[in-house]
């Protein structure tokens, strides 16, 4: 009993201490959430009283830009009714203007009025006495006033006539005076505006070299260098006694270009076999194919020309290296051009058209076609063939009037291309003959099957024909020289004797890969 007792008092005075906690615990949680709420609402009141201070102040602030505009706008009214006032002021000065000199002008009118009429029983008195003195006229002259009307009248006309046509006579005697002196004016003028200088084209170009060890190289073991050199450019290379240089000797510009630059390349590489002289020749032979486009292009931008087919941009890129009596081709055209720009812009025509009319007008001269037409034909079909405009195509046609001339720009073609050609040096004859004929040459030899290359050397002594191994043999390179020689002794014209040479070579070429 007595454990029973004790356990029941300590359970009672568990939960009695429990229940005495959890009054303590509620007393003093109670405290501080009266505590935190007092805090909150102390904040929260000084939260609101600054929310109402920046409310004020955003007032004020609104309240005083507000005032500002209304000023602002309370001015610009007041200025804009001065305005108002100053116009209307002005107004009622114009008006009261107005009427004033409405008034003067119906004085001025009234008087008008008094003046008509007064001019009027004027003109009524004069056709009176003007009637009465036909009459009399009639009486005394025995003839009425129609028919003396139509005499003077045939007699004022006769004289008329007879006047008029001295004067057309002499309008078309002082405009006869006046073109010719014109004219004159327009083609001193361009000729002095445009004057270049003389021919200086030659056959010859002279290559330097810094040693003989170098010449020795370029000649090769027994010339073989030399000559694979020869071959491959058609171009004669001259090697004598001159000190530090080498002659390279052709007619054709372009292949002694070909050729000094393909040996300047040779000496700086110190490379120097036929195999490396026939890649460095097909080297250089395309990089001046793109030097001649090159030159073309800037040809037509130095000149302002634009829109023109490419190919035709390519042939006067390749003027520069043609000649004509001895007058370097590129040069010609584009002196030819500029003069028909200054006289088309004396004349009032187009320049842009006569300019490029000018600069075309030799372009037959650089087609590798050539057949056989004169090159002024030649040229306006290639135009045609590249869609340049037919006045154009007409002029190039017609400079050297081998057909009719339907355009203006052509007499101006023409003209500007015998100004060009006329001035003293600027051809000459002999040159262009010799070119003639050692090209004549060359394509004499070209036409024969087989022949793939020829060429003419040493001034035209001397011609080598390159054929190739499978369609010629040996016994018919031999015919081939004798039948080529008869040929140019029965068909051209040449100083002394020309020596043909008919090469014929196999080459067995393999990649070891």
């Amino acid at each position: 009993m007595d454990i029973i007792s004790l356990l029941i008092g300590i359970v009672a005075g568990a939960v009695l201490a429990l229940t005495i906690y959890i009054l303590v615990r509620r007393s003093i949680l109670k405290g501080r959430k009266d505590e935190i709420i007092k805090k909150a609402e102390l904040e929260a009141e000084n939260i609101k009283k600054e929310k109402i201070l920046q409310a004020k102040e955003k007032f004020l602030q609104l309240k005083s830009e507000h005032d500002q505009q209304v000023a602002q706008r309370n001015n610009q009214l007041k200025e804009a009714e001065i305005r108002i006032k100053q116009k209307e002021n002005t107004i009622n000065q114009n008006t009261e203007n107005l009427q004033r000199k409405l008034r003067e002008a119906d004085s001025l009118k009234a008087g008008l009025t008094a003046q008509r009429e007064a001019l009027d029983r004027k003109a009524e008195e004069y056709e009176q006495l003007r009637s009465e003195a036909n009459r009399q006229i009639e009486s005394i002259a025995g003839m009425s006033a129609a028919e003396a009307k139509n005499i003077l009248m045939e007699n004022m006309k006769a004289e008329a006539r007879t006047e008029a046509q001295a004067y057309i006579n002499d309008t078309m005697d002082e405009a006869r005076l006046n073109a010719a002196r014109e004219a004159k004016r327009i083609v001193i003028t361009t000729i002095q505006r445009t004057a270049t200088e003389t021919a200086i084209e030659n056959a010859v170009t002279t290559f330097p070299i810094d040693s003989d060890e170098i010449k020795g190289r370029i000649i090769g073991r027994e010339g073989r260098n030399i000559r694979a050199l020869e071959a491959a450019t058609g171009v004669e290379i001259v090697v004598d006694d001159t000190p530090d240089a080498i002659l390279l000797s052709a007619f054709d510009p372009v292949r002694r270009e070909v050729a000094r630059l393909a040996l300047h390349q040779l000496v700086v590489d110190g490379r120097i076999h036929p195999a490396r002289i026939e890649e460095v020749v097909s080297k250089v032979q395309k990089q001046l194919e793109e030097e001649i486009l090159e030159t073309g292009k800037r040809t037509c931008i130095d000149l302002g020309i634009h829109g023109m087919n490419i190919e035709l941009v390519r042939m006067i890129g390749r003027m520069k290296y043609r000649s004509s009596y001895g007058q370097n081709l590129l040069q010609h055209s584009r002196e030819v051009a500029n003069i028909c720009s200054i006289m088309a812009s004396e004349l009032g025509l187009n320049p842009k058209i006569a300019k490029r009319a000018g600069l075309l007008h030799d372009i037959g001269k650089v087609s590798e076609e050539e057949p056989d037409l004169p090159h002024a034909i030649l040229g306006m079909k290639l135009a045609e063939q590249y869609k340049e405009k037919p006045e154009i195509c007409n002029a190039i046609g017609a400079h050297h009037e081998e057909i009719e001339m339907t355009s203006i720009i052509a007499p101006i073609v023409l003209v500007g291309d015998a100004i060009s050609g006329a001035r003293p040096g600027a051809r000459r004859e002999v040159i262009e003959s010799y070119i003639k004929r050692l090209k004549g040459m060359e394509d004499l030899a070209a036409a024969y099957p087989g022949v793939t290359k020829s060429y003419a050397i040493q001034a035209g002594r001397e011609l080598r024909v390159i054929v190739g191994a499978e369609s010629v043999s040996d016994e018919q390179a031999a015919v081939l020289s004798a039948e080529i020689a008869q040929k140019i002794q029965n068909e051209m014209t040449y100083p002394g004797q020309v020596k043909i040479t008919v090469i014929r070579e196999t080459r067995s070429v393999a990649y070891a890969k």
